[in-house]
């Protein structure tokens, strides 16, 4: 089918998709079920697997994440030619593949590690394991060929997400100003997350700047204040985590935990981090609907699907530790909060 035609076709799927889906305010659905085995019910047809809590909680993430993929995959080859981003947004996914399956080489394991399937748009030879070169040859992660040491792992886990930020930006830049809401919704979620791991290592590891800008993810390799996607991150690493004096005129003030006159106050990394999440989820939801059958809206799409299998992990997880529905929300980032004054 031509592209205006499958343009619609998609946009009409994907909308039917999140009518059922558990996004927006149908997402409360997920935090009041009492069991695992209502929440197995509730997203998927079929008998509930006879197996333990533990296991139970796995295979409902797993299938979870399953589903998801296989909706996208399905949507996206409509088109003859699938948009660069849909097929760089996929390949997250064996990003994450590789780190879980250097891992387990790292480790001595002989069975392969749960591999999220992206079909035809993967960039790796997963049938080739446990032959690490082999599954990474020929591809832009060649260079993964060995699996690193336990004293490597980290370093070798930053250089995939970096090179995986930088490949999926690339992709943004050639995307025609037309559609210029991606790079404003892709710009946004990746801002947000270095803003967030500067938060976090700062507060609970007292890390040092130059430590701290080693690990955040660039735009290019030049490492500048002003940089696209890291620049609002480089703009805090040398703020004071415990004087709000320090974050006041914070451009993302808004996003800050509490504050009241005379008493302690220290950045709350996981308040941010859930301030933010709301934030970037309506919008993520706002570009869907804001230009139909455009490349936004799929990248849309794609992001409100993965807020969704979040929160089913969210609610899998509380289920199998018994945390009460309250707990999980706030973990959620859906329960709201007070602003910073």
């Amino acid at each position: 089918m031509d592209n205006s035609a499958a343009s619609a076709y998609v946009y009409a799927k994907a909308g039917g998709i999140l009518a059922r889906s558990f996004v927006g305010q149908n997402a409360s659905r997920l935090f009041s079920v009492k069991s695992l085995r209502d929440l197995h019910s509730l997203l998927f047809s079929g008998e509930v697997p006879s197996v333990p809590e533990m296991m139970l909680s796995k295979i409902i993430e797993e299938k979870a994440e399953e589903q998801f993929i296989s909706q996208f995959v399905s949507l996206i080859e409509n088109y003859s030619h699938p948009a660069e981003i849909f097929v760089a947004l996929l390949r997250f996914y064996d990003y994450d593949n590789l780190k879980e399956i250097g891992a387990a080489l790292c480790f001595g394991e002989s069975a392969r590690p749960h591999i999220t399937d992206i079909g035809s748009f993967s960039m790796l030879n997963y049938d080739a394991w446990p032959n690490l070169k082999a599954i990474t040859e020929n591809s832009p992660v060649s260079w993964y060929s060995e699996a690193p040491k336990i004293s490597e792992q980290q370093s070798a886990d930053s250089r995939l997400d970096g090179q995986y930020i930088r490949s999926l930006w690339s992709t943004v830049e050639k995307i025609p100003e037309s559609e210029s809401g991606v790079a404003k919704l892709i710009r946004a979620d990746i801002s947000a997350r270095n803003i967030l791991w500067v938060l976090r290592l700062k507060v609970y590891y007292k890390m040092a700047p130059e430590e701290i800008r080693e690990k955040l993810a660039f735009a290019d390799d030049s490492a500048r204040r002003g940089d696209v996607l890291a620049g609002e991150a480089l703009s805090i690493i040398d703020k004071d985590v415990g004087s709000f004096d320090d974050w006041k005129d914070w451009k993302y003030r808004r996003h800050l935990n509490p504050h009241e006159d005379g008493t302690v106050w220290e950045i709350d990394p996981t308040w941010v981090e859930k301030s933010f999440r709301r934030e970037l989820g309506a919008m993520a939801m706002r570009s869907f609907h804001k230009e139909p059958m455009s490349v936004l809206s799929m990248v849309a799409w794609f992001k409100i699907k993965q807020n969704e299998l979040d929160n089913i992990r969210t609610v899998a997880e509380g289920l199998r530790l018994n945390i009460e529905e309250e707990q999980m929300l706030d973990v959620a980032g859906m329960a709201g909060g007070k602003k910073s004054k």
